[in-house]
């Protein structure tokens, strides 16, 4: 009876996470403000997970517009949020975003990367030096400089979680080099992370999205290739080895709420492919 009694005691506390898995918890969303599109952005997507799943959210995003959208789906449902604009390739911003969230929450429980961009990029003969130290400034040298500042008051509390949003293109071909090379980088400083910090309780593991219907992905590549947002998507599907079909900013989400969950308390150092199969896809 005892035993029993114990079982039914566990799984009743499971059941609990599964239905509010961030209750009381404090998450800084970068880059959760997303450009015009039919579809819904990563950042946003997660920003909008989490504060479901019981997150106080802090949205931070370079554009006031977009980040207030979010804020408002987010209170459209009860959630709670506010929102700091920054521009993470500034040094000042990114202490401001930690000391906004302590001024607003009073802690920082979780710290999620988005920000990434691939556009200007090319091969290696074409890229333009510019360029390069642009990409890598957005997609490295942010995601450094959030974590600089997060770090300290995580270590403090003995707790938090780190999750930076990679890309399998760090891990598969690609056909220009600043991007692949910028996000490879974000998966060894997403070990180091782990590694260095793992004795203050702090967790950091990395998400690499494979092909999604975001409107970054769709609304650029239609415009590039003056072709109709059908026609990416058609191609993009094709390459899938999962159902045929691309995912969607919600599958990168709910990988992010359950790393960001007391159901991960023992996963750090992860790289973990949300992609549908294409980076298994060999040979």
């Amino acid at each position: 009876m005892v035993q029993n009694a114990a079982i039914r005691y566990d799984l009743t506390n499971v059941l609990e996470v599964q239905f509010m898995r961030l209750t009381d918890k404090v998450a800084i969303v970068v880059g959760a403000g997303q450009q015009p599109g039919e579809t819904i952005g990563n950042g946003r997507a997660t920003a909008i997970r989490f504060a479901q799943e019981g997150a106080k959210v802090l949205v931070v995003d370079k554009n006031s517009d977009w980040a207030s959208q979010t804020l408002k789906m987010i209170e459209e449902f009860g959630g709670i949020a506010q929102v700091q604009l920054a521009d993470i390739t500034d040094e000042i911003d990114c202490k401001l975003i930690a000391e906004a969230c302590i001024g607003h929450f009073g802690r920082i429980d979780i710290l999620h990367n988005n920000v990434g961009r691939s556009e200007g990029d090319a091969g290696t003969t074409e890229i333009d030096a510019a360029m390069w130290d642009q990409l890598m400034e957005m997609n490295l040298k942010g995601m450094f400089m959030t974590c600089k500042y997060v770090l300290p008051i995580m270590r403090k509390q003995q707790n938090g979680i780190i999750i930076n949003v990679s890309s399998i293109a760090s891990i598969c071909a690609h056909n220009s080099i600043a991007y692949k090379t910028g996000k490879g980088a974000v998966n060894t400083m997403t070990h180091h992370l782990a590694m260095e910090n793992a004795q203050h309780g702090v967790r950091a593991n990395a998400i690499l999205p494979g092909l999604m219907d975001t409107p970054m992905a769709i609304e650029r590549r239609a415009r590039e290739q003056n072709v109709h947002r059908e026609e990416v998507r058609k191609a993009r599907h094709q390459r899938v080895p999962l159902l045929g079909r691309m995912g969607s900013a919600w599958d990168v989400a709910n990988a992010a709420v359950f790393l960001a969950s007391d159901e991960a308390n023992y996963i750090t150092g992860v790289i973990m492919p949300v992609d549908g199969g294409l980076s298994s896809s060999i040979g």
